[in-house]
């Protein structure tokens, strides 16, 4: 029997297929349960590959090329290992917020790979990361740090010294052992201070992981939106319009009115107008609000 889309009846492009996923830090705990059931494929975690190699987030193997080209090698990683056709991975990056660029911010891709339809498809999450760092002189504003980083479900990082320094404990996930991290550093530390700073690894990170999952939801409903001129996965949104009209006005505005849809490999395109809002906020006005 042909598993079909609930909410268009069409068959689901990956039922029972098995993909790929390449992780060494849990990553499965929050992907499969979005992909599977909305894809109807199964998700197969790959083993025997450090994926630290590739880089890591505390500088000690630095990360070569751009984020989408590390989740892009990581998926093949896994492909290649596993013999499969179809390949995940995710890779995060993190950094001031886009908006006033005060607060820690986290950018999270999944990447999707089909050989088979020569495809390749991103999810995309955003939002506020748990990512801080710390030089305290003494255990009480190592202490202070900690309960401000929700330490212990957020794990910690220590170093003497400074944020280079190649002396690290990782993965610190308890008082007691927080506690004779710092001691140890602070023995070590030339400086009379230690660094400490948020572990950003995704099985030591619950804010992460989540952003993590939201990305696979996103994957997940792009890959369930099929070209409705050739059914190839992943039609979505290729082009944003702007122009949608001042409220007050009438005169268009820098937002957007028309969002655009194509196909990753005919030329189909699809255009639909906004249906959340009619009208633009004078305040994005350029004549009204000069």
């Amino acid at each position: 029997m042909t598993s079909t889309d609930g909410l268009a009846g069409r068959p689901l492009s990956y039922a029972g297929q098995r993909v790929a996923l390449l992780t060494r830090h849990g990553k499965e705990r929050v992907i499969a349960p979005a992909l599977e059931p909305a894809l109807g494929c199964r998700v197969e975690r790959v083993a025997g590959y450090d994926t630290d190699l590739l880089g890591t987030f505390t500088r000690d193997i630095p990360r070569a090329g751009m984020q989408i080209e590390a989740a892009r090698r990581k998926a093949r990683i896994g492909m290649e290992l596993s013999g499969l056709p179809l390949g995940l991975a995710s890779e995060g990056a993190f950094g001031p917020d886009p908006f006033a660029g005060m607060f820690p911010w986290n950018v999270e891709l999944l990447i999707f790979i089909d050989d088979l339809r020569g495809l390749e498809v991103v999810g995309v999450a955003q939002g506020n990361a748990r990512s801080s760092h710390l030089l305290a002189a003494n255990w009480a504003e190592a202490e202070a740090f900690a309960r401000r980083a929700e330490f212990p479900e957020h794990h910690l990082v220590v170093r003497p010294d400074g944020e280079n320094d190649p002396r690290i404990h990782k993965g610190i996930a308890a008082w007691p052992e927080l506690e004779a991290a710092f001691a140890w550093a602070l023995a070590q530390s030339a400086s009379g201070r230690v660094f400490l700073e948020t572990d950003l690894r995704a099985h030591a990170n619950p804010t992460r992981m989540n952003n993590i999952r939201l990305a696979a939801e996103d994957l997940a409903k792009k890959l369930r939106s099929l070209c409705p001129a050739c059914g190839t996965p992943g039609f979505w949104i290729v082009q944003r319009v702007a122009g949608l009209p001042c409220a007050d006005c009438g005169a268009p505005t820098r937002e957007i009115r028309v969002e655009v849809r194509g196909c990753l490999k005919c030329a189909h395109r699809q255009s639909r107008e906004r249906a959340d809002v009619q009208y633009a906020d004078p305040g994005c006005c350029d004549y009204c609000n000069p």
